[in-house]
């Protein structure tokens, strides 16, 4: 008959397998967001090549993007160990939760960024390879350090790292740069803010209850949702540029307003429901991060599938 222990006797813990502890630490690299960051960077490559990219290099550029994302995720998480164990949005990721070690987590954050940063400059080019380092250490230091706990422009200026996949596809594919990818580096800036704040919008306690200057925090919900708008202008606006800089066919111009227009639509709906008096949560902000996400996907497929066309 099995024995049982005494009250008060301690027990130790189950050791964790290897497969949940593989899981936590891709965990660490916040998955969903690569998609995102991915999804920008494959359609670029299709520009830059004006047509399908060579595969290889595409593997590569892809590949070892993936990593270098990750590489500034974990970097992050690491960064905000202490303030993700207090959010309700962050108490579940790995790190909050203890399932791997602070040095764990860094060391496997920087061997990413190295292998991410060799591996580009062997197999695709040294530009590709400086802008992925670049945006790894802007997003750690920079961002991660420096302005999202001082700072209510943390996610404006924050978010030029994840910008920056729109500029190494390209230049993993030319070995340079040009107005093309600038124009669609600026579609991603300005879309981060007003993507970020309505998520902050919903989670508004959660960044107050651990000091992060938030815009949603800091401001009123006025104009927040005025800033949301400007910026979302800014984006579409931004997007009907790559017709005359890149030279594409009427395709992906007639994509690019039908998918603003949407985006607009749905940004002046979020407004109307302010002016009715809704606040909080009955603003449903989030309706508008979720179409911003579907937004993004769906421009940067119309520039893939343009860029088969001419």
């Amino acid at each position: 008959m099995e024995s049982v222990p005494p009250l008060g006797t301690a027990v130790a813990a189950a050791p964790r397998s290897l497969g949940a502890l593989v899981r936590a630490y891709v965990a660490l690299t916040k998955p969903r967001i690569i998609e995102l960051l991915l999804i920008t960077t494959l359609p670029v490559m299709f520009l830059a090549a004006r047509g399908l990219p060579p595969l290889w290099t595409a593997i590569a550029t892809m590949v070892f993007g993936t990593l270098s994302a990750g590489s500034a995720n974990v970097l992050n998480c690491y960064i905000d160990r202490d303030i993700d164990k207090t959010m309700r949005r962050t108490r579940r990721r790995p790190l909050a939760k203890s399932e791997v070690s602070p040095r764990g987590a860094l060391v496997f954050g920087v061997a990413l960024g190295v292998a991410s940063t060799v591996g580009l400059g062997l197999t695709v080019n040294w530009l590709a390879a400086a802008l992925s380092l670049g945006a790894i250490l802007f997003y750690v230091l920079v961002y991660s350090m420096v302005l999202k706990r001082r700072t209510v422009q943390n996610i404006v200026w924050g978010g030029i790292a994840g910008c920056m996949p729109v500029l190494i596809g390209w230049a993993g594919i030319t070995g340079s740069l040009s107005w093309a990818p600038v124009v669609l580096f600026g579609v991603v800036f300005f879309w981060t803010p007003p993507h970020t704040w309505t998520l902050a919008m919903r989670y508004r306690e959660d960044y107050a209850s651990v000091d992060v200057p938030m815009l949603p925090v800091v401001a009123t919900e006025r104009r927040v949702v005025r800033e949301v708008i400007a910026y979302t202008w800014a984006t579409v606006l931004c997007s009907m540029l790559l017709w005359p800089v890149a030279g594409t066919s009427l395709l992906y111009p007639i994509v690019a307003a039908v998918l603003g227009a949407a985006c607009l639509w749905e940004v002046y709906r979020l407004l109307g429901r302010l002016n009715a008096g809704k606040t909080g949560v009955d603003l449903r902000p989030m309706r508008f991060f979720h179409w911003s996400n579907i937004y993004l996907a769906l421009l940067f497929l119309a520039v893939a599938v343009d860029s088969l066309l001419i």
